[in-house]
């Protein structure tokens, strides 16, 4: 009897800690959408629809191969939109730069029915990031500050109403502390946690437990200090285990202090693979039903990916992208430069 349960002891050990992340060794790239556009902002529908947003005012639907495009402008102003995110009944779309503008996109199915502006700022440092839901009713955006912290803005009906926190309610930032508008991956949600990740003068994450109603604020090893230096992308698989990605956007091939993990839900983080595997990255996910061990990052330098939670990396492609979201565990959209694709991911 002792015999048997030793064994099955050791049966659990070992199954518990086997890595569940699939051996990709190949990405297939298939174009679905072509312009001259920059794509920073992409929700996927389903394995063959996906939203977008980009600059020139473009937002629009691809359905297989058939755009559905839509060229949006607020008064006389031109508007360049890299955030956005859906609920199942509307996409929401927000432009970066003065004046921020958000708009509510009503959708059934995969059909627009109607668009209005929702919330609105106007000022010279307004320069808005990302955007992303914590469910149909409760929604969060980042951006830039325009005082002593980050702007942030939430609603909780729906999208229909927007109020920004005023600067008492969150940690106060550093002098030429910001974020980047580069992947709308600067926020990560879990339940009613949400992380925010800036860059600039400090790379830091900022926390809240109770979708946006207290705050914390956590250093990090990322490198940090100069303008294009800091966190892009952050990730979180659950309460405790996140990623962070960056690194310095002019020096794309440095691979230190560029990537970072926690297991205490952002309050610790130590470097991976400092030195070695990918340098600069735009945005991180976690391969879904990999149990955490499966990361992709991309960049514009290409596609990379680890099988062991960080530890190791495997350049899948050179060819690069601003972002990616995935939409089962071997597939994912991303969109980049002119382009958004299909990523198909095999073993």
């Amino acid at each position: 009897m002792r015999s048997f349960l030793f064994l099955f002891s050791v049966f659990l050990l070992i199954s518990c800690n086997t890595n569940n992340a699939p051996d990709f060794k190949t990405v297939d790239v298939e174009p679905v959408f072509t312009d001259s556009l920059s794509i920073r902002a992409i929700a996927p529908v389903d394995e063959t629809s996906v939203w977008f947003a980009a600059n020139k005012g473009l937002v629009g639907l691809i359905d297989g191969v058939v755009p559905k495009l839509a060229n949006i402008r607020y008064q006389d102003s031109v508007l360049h939109f890299r955030a956005i995110a859906s609920t199942k009944e509307a996409v929401f779309v927000l432009s970066i730069a003065n004046p921020g503008v958000l708009y509510k996109i009503e959708v059934s199915g995969k059909e627009a029915s109607n668009i209005e502006e929702v919330y609105v700022e106007e000022g010279e440092n307004v320069f808005y990031d990302a955007i992303s839901f914590f469910n149909d009713k409760e929604g969060i955006a980042m951006g830039d500050p325009t005082g002593d912290c980050l702007s942030i803005i939430i609603t909780r009906d729906g999208g229909n109403n927007w109020q920004k926190l005023s600067c008492d309610k969150l940690p106060l930032v550093e002098k030429g502390e910001a974020a980047f508008a580069a992947s709308n991956s600067n926020i990560s949600i879990y339940k009613d946690h949400v992380w925010m990740v800036s860059g600039g003068k400090k790379a830091r994450v900022f926390y809240s437990a109770n979708k946006g109603e207290t705050w914390e604020v956590f250093n990090t090893p990322i490198v940090q200090g100069k303008a294009m230096t800091g966190i892009y992308s952050v990730a979180f698989l659950d309460e405790k285990v996140g990623v962070i990605f960056g690194g310095d956007w002019e020096n794309k091939d440095f691979n230190e202090g560029n990537k970072a993990i926690t297991k205490d839900g952002g309050r610790t983080w130590n470097l991976l693979s400092n030195g070695k595997g990918p340098g600069y990255r735009s945005s991180v996910k976690f391969v879904p039903g990999s149990n955490g061990n499966g990361i992709v990052a991309v960049g514009s330098p290409g596609i990379s990916y680890s099988w062991d939670q960080g530890k190791n990396w495997r350049e899948l492609s050179n060819e690069g992208f601003y972002t990616i979201e995935f939409v089962n565990d071997s597939l994912a959209f991303a969109a980049g430069r002119n382009k958004i694709s299909r990523l198909i991911f095999k073993e």
